[in-house]
């Protein structure tokens, strides 16, 4: 808040600071009683002056305290700590979470994660674009997620007053590490140690692990391998029944067999530490000029369907003049350089998000993040996932396009039949979605708006609440 500062005001001149200075007043007596009410008023006046301005109101405002002019899904405007909410973080051994570091050349089949991992999952600093900017890896949300807890205000070091059990297990990173594993037995192996090491906690015992959580940063799929399917890699995780038990916190949810399963939003590269650095960005992309109309990040996919969809798109972008297109492919590319990837979107007016290796894609978060108006393809890829994050009313923020639609129809037509003020409305909501869809800085113990972690662990306490 700014102060005006006050403008000085010329001394009054000593001849005019009395009217009375040249008369004369009589010395007549008080009646008594005129003089004792007179006494009454003055020190009742005085008490309530002091009452009033010394004693402010008492009038609490802190977190989740009902607004009746809140919009539910507006969180920016709802504080965080009041009591509703209280997480305990369990002591994990080593092996669950940071001893998985120690290799972290193997953590990813494709990929050297030591990079990635560094500044508590952030990654290596991008210099040139501030100290908010990091070059995050799409699937480190867990770590992210862990070093915000061990730091929120919300957090509590006694286990008697919890609302919330925080597990913090890297099982993304083991999973990812596992990939190729053939021995099931060896690849299911340290998921079934959590399940057991739990199992003998006492805190699970009193409500069964239904104020449980995880936080996971890759895809469902990555955890419920089914047998009696093609084996792409993945671990039992999900499958177990203890863990189906509690709440699960993952960038994507398995749309039909996910009941105790949340979609969080991926980290993209903004990570601020206070609410000034946000409200810069998001000025920034509300003046942000955009020439083209439509934009598109990514590259070919295999697999009829999917295959089908980003041909399509990559056909019409490529062809049409009011379409940018950065194609992406193996090896150095600008799609990885964040840099290259938000200019694109940040001059677009729309940004085509169709399903990629699954479902949802990092790029979402991105374009929000770029002030980009999404267009989805299939309703798992935003709508059936994020319901904690996005509004319920998907017209407010996006465009969908059946995927079944987008080789029949020519997708700047469509855009171009959106009223300008639509778009401008749209584009609005979706930089005010910014905030509560980024993780902020795990050292700021308060950043002064609501961030992805605030949003879950409210909603994770409502659920664990309701349960009891």
């Amino acid at each position: 808040m700014s102060f005006r500062k006050l403008q000085s005001v010329n001394p009054v001149p000593e001849r005019d600071r009395s009217p009375f200075k040249d008369k004369e007043i009589p010395n007549t007596p008080l009646n008594p009683h005129l003089k004792y009410a007179l006494f009454v008023f003055v020190f009742l006046s005085i008490w309530f002056f002091i009452l009033f301005f010394w004693f402010p109101p008492t009038t609490k405002t802190t977190a989740f305290v009902q607004d009746d002019h809140l919009d539910p899904h507006d969180h920016s405007k709802l504080p965080v700590c009041d009591g509703s909410v209280s997480v305990y973080v369990y002591e994990l051994p080593a092996k669950f979470n940071f001893g998985l570091l120690e290799d972290c050349r193997h953590l990813n089949i494709y990929t050297d994660m030591c990079p990635h991992v560094s500044n508590r999952g952030l990654g290596q600093p991008l210099v040139d674009m501030g100290s908010s900017w990091f070059a995050t890896h799409q699937f480190i949300a867990e770590m992210i997620f862990h070093a915000r807890v061990e730091n929120h205000p919300c957090r509590t070091w006694d286990p008697n007053q919890a609302t919330l059990f925080y597990i913090p297990f890297y099982g993304g990173l083991h999973a990812s590490s596992k990939f190729r594993e053939p021995d099931l037995a060896l690849r299911d192996k340290l998921a079934i140690e959590l399940s057991e090491h739990l199992m003998q906690q006492p805190w699970w015992e009193r409500n069964h692990g239904r104020d449980h959580f995880l936080a996971l940063g890759r895809t469902a799929w990555d955890f419920m391998r089914n047998d009696g399917a093609t084996d792409f890699g993945a671990n039992c995780l999900l499958n177990l029944p203890l863990v189906k038990n509690m709440s699960v916190l993952t960038v994507e949810r398995h749309p039909w067999q996910g009941s105790n399963q949340h979609g969080i939003p991926y980290p993209s590269y903004f990570h601020p530490s206070t609410s000034t650095d946000m409200v810069m960005w998001q000025n920034r992309m509300r003046q942000s000029k955009r020439p083209h109309l439509f934009s598109f990040v990514g590259a070919p996919r295999t697999g009829v369907q999917k295959a089908a969809v980003r041909d399509e798109i990559l056909k019409q972008c490529d062809e049409s003049t009011r379409c940018h297109l950065l194609k992406c492919g193996r090896g150095a590319s600008k799609c990885h350089n964040p840099i290259d990837v938000l200019g694109v979107m940040s001059g677009s007016q729309f940004c085509m998000q169709a399903p990629g290796d699954s479902f949802t894609r990092r790029s979402t978060f991105d374009s929000v993040l770029a002030g980009c108006i999404p267009v989805f393809f299939s309703p798992h890829t935003a709508y059936s996932q994020y319901a904690w994050f996005l509004p319920a009313d998907t017209s407010k923020y996006s465009v969908y396009i059946a995927e079944e639609n987008a080789t029949r129809i020519r997708i700047e037509e469509e855009l171009l039949k959106i009223p300008g003020e639509e778009v401008e409305r749209m584009r609005s909501t979706v930089i005010d979605l910014i905030p509560t869809l980024t993780y902020g800085h795990p050292n700021a113990t308060d950043i002064g708006f609501r961030d992805a972690v605030d949003v879950a662990l409210a909603e994770l306490s409502k659920q664990a609440q309701s349960s009891k």
